[in-house]
């Protein structure tokens, strides 16, 4: 199995923790919570700033000293409406109680003291369109660089419809070279409806050192330290993913395939 795909070490609990040292890079930490109702988890922030996301279901949220209350109000992914999110800064930490079975994405980049605690959505997470025909998907923009809420993290949840392509045509931002491109790790959340589908993603450079096509799971996570990374879902399945960038710049610039360019030509034409 690619080393870039990370299977769910569990059922329930944390099944996901993703660091930057386990991925090889510098930047972007994930993990992944699946907690019944009543169970409880706590951590330190540490050197990192966090964006919770209840991906589904409610739990209460402390933060930062900060009691939030009761959140969530999607109880399946799969409704797509915007989730409730928090950002917690560096050098603090925080709590969530499950108050029904939850999924909790706890997303992470190194913190640069710039924000305090905050609630990020779901007020304030915009949902919009991309691409046509089956190129087309749908996104929840929940902290790109146009919501000024973090300092490192980009994060986004995307909704692939049954039999399209997303993070299509093939793209790259692995070069720190703003503002032609900007360097961003980055990480994939794959959610499948129903749940036994699967779908597809290739990560490739160019010059070809890297090449890899993977099946993925519901519940898996694709690492992409560089190079494009399109992925797609069979006919009869639907395919969702949250989204984890960071890198030296608050940024998201990109460049398209080469080869593949034409369709973005030809589709924002």
């Amino acid at each position: 199995m690619s080393h870039l795909r990370i299977r769910p070490t569990a059922e329930r609990g944390k099944i996901h923790a993703i660091t930057p040292q386990s991925a090889g890079w510098s930047y972007v930490g994930f993990g992944l919570y699946r907690l019944a109702a009543g169970e409880a988890v706590t951590e330190p922030t540490g050197e990192t700033e966090v964006i919770l996301v209840l991906v589904e279901g409610k739990a209460e949220i402390t933060a930062g000293g900060v009691t939030l209350g009761e959140m969530g109000q999607r109880m399946d992914v799969f409704e797509k409406t915007p989730p409730a999110a928090v950002y917690v800064p560096d050098h603090s930490d925080w709590q969530a109680r499950a108050t029904t079975d939850c999924t909790l994405a706890v997303c992470t980049a190194p913190g640069k003291g710039t924000h305090g605690v905050q609630v990020i959505g779901p007020a304030g997470i915009q949902t919009e369109t991309r691409g046509t025909g089956g190129n087309t998907r749908h996104i929840n923009v929940i902290a790109m660089e146009d919501r000024d809420v973090a300092g490192s993290l980009l994060v986004t949840e995307v909704f692939t419809p049954s039999g399209h392509w997303s993070s299509y045509p093939p793209h790259r931002h692995d070069e720190d070279d703003f503002p032609r491109m900007t360097y961003l790790e980055e990480t994939y959340y794959h959610r499948l409806n129903p749940a036994q589908g699967y779908g597809h993603q290739r990560v490739f450079t160019e010059d070809g050192t890297l090449d890899e096509t993977m099946t993925v799971q519901n519940h898996d996570v694709v690492l992409v330290p560089r190079g494009h990374h399109p992925c797609g879902v069979p006919w009869g399945y639907e395919m969702y993913y949250l989204n984890v960038m960071a890198g030296p710049l608050r940024k998201w610039r990109f460049e398209n395939h080469p080869d593949h360019n034409w369709i973005f030509e030809r589709d924002s034409g």
